[in-house]
Formats: structure tokens, C-alpha cells, sequence
């Protein structure tokens, strides 16, 4: 990757994680900790990858993203924002109830929000219905899905990874944002869907591993998926839950937690100095 791109994104990402962080503590509840791990693929894909427009965001050949770990929201809300979709002081109205930006994400008041998500598991099924109606269409746009590595304890998820490969849904590219984590605990101690790569392979996936959180690692991955054909493709993307905010990382305290005001300062100040770094 181009090192000015590289650069751009990262600072991007920066703050997009600020936004997440304001968005939680104002609303005073939510899910930093997942927003905070998979905001960095997020940014990529809305600021260097997908084909999309925040000045029409229903244009009818764009391409698809549906968040399968609703939770994770504050990560799409943020990026949204600051990508052009929405003014980013909105952010700071999440789960208000008279809010455009309700707990979980919804086509039906946020702008570019492709489905309404939150009940883990159903996000990768709509994903694969998007990616085969296009197929049928001949349309040449992709659809993305992010999932949880806790979600993928969800039966469904499997039935809609066997549907993909046998509709051969090239088209489809799914990441796993595997922080290790979930609600109740290390995910291979509450139900561990261990080995990952293994278990998509044997689905008839295409499987491609990297670090979350490098640009790098993750313009290459989807980059390979885009050229892949007739098998759709899964990013194993092994993350840290909480990434960017010290106090946050690898805890699952802050799975579904929001931060008070001394915290609220604390992670802003860590941001804030992350950020002047990046643009120095």
C-alpha cells in the first residue's frame, strides 16, 4: 500500500475510534470494545475500497456492507460520519430514542446503512441474499459482511456459509473479526468455534488470515478476494477487542460498557496524542 494512503487511513481510523468513544459515553451504554476492534477494516473499506457514494446512498450499483455484529454500530455510525454520510456531531445523539442513530444499525434511519442488524447470525444470510441477487441481476457490485467471532457460534451462520459456497457467491467477502472475546468471556472457553480457517475451508471458502490492524495486511486481503473466483471468500481478521484505548484492550469488561467520565478523558487524551502523532 501506497505509504501516503496508508497514512491517510490510519489517521482516518484514529478518528473514527474518537467518534466511537463519544458516541458511547454520551449515550451511556453501548459496545466500545468489538466498534473498536473491527473500525479499522470498517474505515478501510468505506474510505479505500468499496464503491460507494455518501451524496447518493442508494445509488443503485454501489456496493454492500451489512454490519452482522450489530452491536458493533458505534463503528459504523462513526465511519459513516466522518466519511461524509451524516454531520459527525449526530454522533453524539446515539440511542437517544428520538435519534438517527439507534443501538443497533438501521436502513430505515441512518443513511448508509444497507440492513437493519443486531440479532446475531441473520447478518451473513442477507449478506449471501444480497450477493446472489446481484449474481442474478449480472451486476458487478460485491457485498461485504463483518461477524463476530462470537457470532459464529450461531448455527445459521453455517447454514449461510454452506448456501454461499454452493451458489458459488464470489461476489460475497465475510470477515471475521476475531478479538478472542465476547460477552461472557474467552470465546474458546464459553463455546469455541476453533479452528476458524479450518471450519470455513471445509465449507468451500476461500480463506485468507491477517492482522486486523494493519492497512497492509488488509488492502492485500481484500484485494485477493476481489480477484478471487468462484468461491466466496472470508477474512480471518485477528484483532484486539478494545484497540487504541489502553485501559480497553483485551478486556472483556468493555465488551458492552461505556465509559465514565474520567475514562471518557482518559481514552480521549490517548486518542487526541495518537492522533497529533499521525499528522505531525
Amino acid at each position: 500500500m501506497d505509504a501516503v494512503i496508508r497514512k491517510q487511513l490510519k489517521i482516518k481510523a484514529c478518528k473514527a475510534r474518537m467518534g466511537i468513544i463519544e458516541g458511547v459515553f454520551n449515550a451511556k451504554s453501548g459496545h466500545p470494545g468489538g466498534s473498536l476492534s473491527c473500525v479499522d477494516i470498517v474505515t478501510y473499506l468505506y474510505f479505500n475500497h468499496m464503491n460507494i457514494d455518501p451524496q447518493n446512498p442508494q445509488m443503485e450499483d454501489r456496493d454492500r456492507f451489512v454490519l452482522s455484529k450489530g452491536h458493533a454500530a458505534p463503528a459504523l455510525y462513526s465511519v459513516l460520519a466522518h466519511r461524509g454520510f451524516f454531520p459527525v456531531e449526530e454522533l453524539k445523539t446515539l440511542r437517544k430514542s428520538d435519534s438517527m442513530l439507534q443501538g443497533h444499525p438501521s436502513m430505515n434511519y441512518t443513511a448508509g446503512v444497507d440492513m437493519c442488524t443486531g440479532s446475531l447470525g441473520q447478518g451473513i444470510s442477507t449478506a449471501c441474499g444480497m450477493a446472489l441477487a446481484s449474481k442474478l441481476s449480472n451486476k458487478s457490485n460485491r457485498v461485504y459482511t463483518i461477524l463476530g467471532d462470537g457470532e459464529i457460534q450461531e448455527g445459521q451462520v453455517w447454514e449461510a456459509a454452506m448456501f454461499a459456497s454452493a451458489k458459488g457467491l464470489d461476489n460475497l467477502c465475510a470477515v471475521v473479526d476475531n478479538n478472542g472475546l465476547q460477552i461472557d468471556g474467552k470465546i474458546s472457553e464459553v463455546n469455541s468455534p476453533y479452528p476458524i480457517a479450518e471450519k470455513f475451508k471445509s465449507f468451500g471458502w476461500n480463506v485468507i488470515e491477517i492482522c486486523a490492524h494493519s492497512f497492509d495486511e488488509i488492502d492485500a486481503a481484500f484485494c485477493a478476494a476481489a480477484e478471487f473466483k468462484g468461491k466466496p471468500s472470508v477474512i480471518v481478521a485477528n484483532s484486539v477487542k478494545g484497540k487504541g484505548v489502553s485501559f480497553m484492550e483485551d478486556q472483556v469488561s468493555w465488551h458492552g460498557t461505556a465509559p465514565n467520565a474520567e475514562q471518557y478523558e482518559q481514552a480521549m487524551s490517548e486518542l487526541n496524542a495518537a492522533l497529533a502523532e499521525l499528522e505531525a
